[in-house]
């Protein structure tokens, strides 16, 4: 990769490079930290904090007894989707008490991947209002944990009460390729979004 004196990146292939943020939210131990680890072609950047028994009392960990830390602010990782496209992904915190860090970790954010627990619904309800008051585009990601109960997607999309004009996907968390696709998905929604003609 080379630099031109204006400090606009091009590729090697003499293409200008555009970048671009998205945000991967979604509830308590839902999986965004696996999920941008697993496609950043760099080190992600982790905030993940072990828990203690101090956060008993604001952390519901009945669904996901095996997790021992958490994210206290933010994962960040990037990845270059083709020669001339790079992604810088921001993980939100998933707890409650963390949440007002949203809004400055989606600003400038082109769309966002909600990623879903299908054991826990009702933790992504936040989620979705959130983008949808906002006006941010958003797909929704199902993560496949290994020994729960796979739903239909058209079962979540109801029980969601999700818009059918929203895109919905199932998506394994730790598999880059899937990841990679999700991303690619919400990448073609939302240019779709912006070439559709303003209504009059």
């Amino acid at each position: 990769m080379t630099t031109v004196d204006k400090g606009a990146k091009v590729s090697t292939s003499g293409k200008a490079i555009t970048s671009v943020k998205i945000v991967v939210a979604g509830g308590f131990g839902v999986g965004k930290t696996t999920f941008v680890g697993a496609v950043s072609d760099i080190q992600p950047l982790s905030t993940e904090a072990v828990m203690t028994t101090a956060s008993n009392s604001h952390d519901d960990i009945a669904r996901v007894p095996l997790k021992s830390t958490t994210t206290v602010a933010m994962d960040f990782g990037r990845v270059e989707l083709e020669d001339d496209l790079l992604l810088y992904l921001f993980g939100t915190p998933g707890q409650e008490r963390f949440w007002f860090m949203w809004d400055n970790l989606v600003r400038g954010a082109i769309g966002a991947v909600v990623l879903v627990d299908s054991r826990r619904l009702a933790d992504s309800f936040t989620p979705i209002d959130f983008f949808e008051n906002r006006r941010i585009p958003y797909v929704v990601a199902v993560n496949l944990f290994d020994g729960i109960r796979h739903h239909p997607l058209e079962n979540v999309r109801r029980a969601l009460a999700l818009d059918r004009s929203i895109p919905m996907f199932a998506c394994d968390a730790r598999n880059r390729g899937e990841v990679k696709q999700t991303l690619l998905s919400l990448l073609e929604y939302v240019m779709a979004q912006v070439s559709e003609p303003a209504l009059t």
